[in-house]
């Protein structure tokens, strides 16, 4: 009697799919959410002229490199990020519609980078920040491939290479002693992200995540039409520290477009649910198995059928 290879694929794929749907027992997780003191960055569209201040800003305060590879060495204009650019300014254009939108790190709530990080190079830290320490890298770049905002990246022309990510300018002292005053919090001690202070049209501001979300309120219910009426990263991949305001929708100035999961949450509870019992590799086992009995018992027989010709 012949294995039907096809019927017990089938049946594999709708024993994990039945599983990974909730069907099977799986691991709960608790949904995380920010701590009271998270800080972030609030960036409006409408406000930013394209000047790259900021991306200049970002660079001196990091010590990196000038990224002038694409105007032959004149000046600093990096397209994307990259292993020597934290911050930069890109700009959408489809017919009239232009706008130009800020790429940086977005400090997730529960970020898909330090979920994937097997040694804690890159963890959340104090204000929520997502923090990258380089001497427990080993440079497997899971975390490239885990964000969904592309951020993290990696030093490709250096012999002892490091992944490259804003780490909302730590190393100025941003958790220093709180103190409000003209509605957003200011740091006596210390000093917030290099971009915020530079901008010259307030395009990207700084506080905490409540103050932010609360002052992009206040700019869509005073201008109702000259925004799209959503605050990206409130809830989106489980919400983020860094918030987006836009004239033009999100998809179209490159932010993906998420449910309100996060993104580790989505992946463990596939994983778990998967690989609950062992279910899906028992069963795959089981069908390379059954291939591997077909095909010698296919070639058995042929091998039957010639010698029977042979002697006829």
């Amino acid at each position: 009697m012949g294995v039907n290879r096809r019927a017990l694929l089938k049946s594999v794929v709708a024993t994990g799919a039945a599983v990974a749907a909730g069907t099977a027992p799986a691991v709960a997780r608790t949904r995380r959410t920010a701590p009271p003191d998270a800080l972030g960055m609030l960036y409006d569209t409408t406000r930013c002229i394209g000047c790259k201040a900021c991306v200049v800003a970002c660079a001196q305060a990091n010590d990196l490199t000038p990224d002038t590879d694409y105007f032959a060495g004149l000046y600093q204009a990096p397209t994307d990020l990259n292993g020597q650019t934290k911050n930069v300014i890109k700009l959408y254009s489809e017919g009239p519609r232009r706008s130009y939108v800020k790429a940086q790190c977005m400090h997730c709530v529960d970020p898909a980078c330090t979920n994937a990080c097997m040694l804690g190079a890159l963890k959340k830290k104090e204000h929520g920040i997502v923090a990258y320490d380089a001497s427990l890298c080993v440079g497997c770049r899971y975390c490239q491939m885990a964000c969904p905002f592309n951020v993290p990246k990696f030093e490709w022309k250096k012999r002892a290479p490091k992944i490259v990510k804003c780490e909302l300018c730590r190393h100025r002292s941003v958790g220093a002693s709180l103190s409000t005053t003209g509605g957003f919090s200011r740091y006596p001690k210390g000093k917030g992200p290099a971009c915020c202070e530079v901008c010259p049209r307030e395009a990207v501001v700084y506080g905490t995540r409540e103050e932010l979300l609360g002052e992009a309120r206040r700019r869509m219910k005073e201008y109702p039409d000259r925004y799209v009426p959503k605050i990206y990263g409130e809830t989106d991949g489980g919400g983020t520290q860094v918030l987006y305001l836009s004239h033009v929708p999100f998809d179209k100035i490159g932010l993906p477009t998420l449910s309100d999961r996060a993104v580790p949450d989505q992946q463990r509870t596939i994983q778990h649910g998967i690989y609950q019992g062992f279910i899906a590799p028992i069963a795959l086992y089981g069908v390379l198995g059954a291939v591997l009995w077909r095909n010698r018992r296919k070639s058995a027989v042929e091998g039957d059928a010639a010698e029977k010709g042979g002697e006829s």
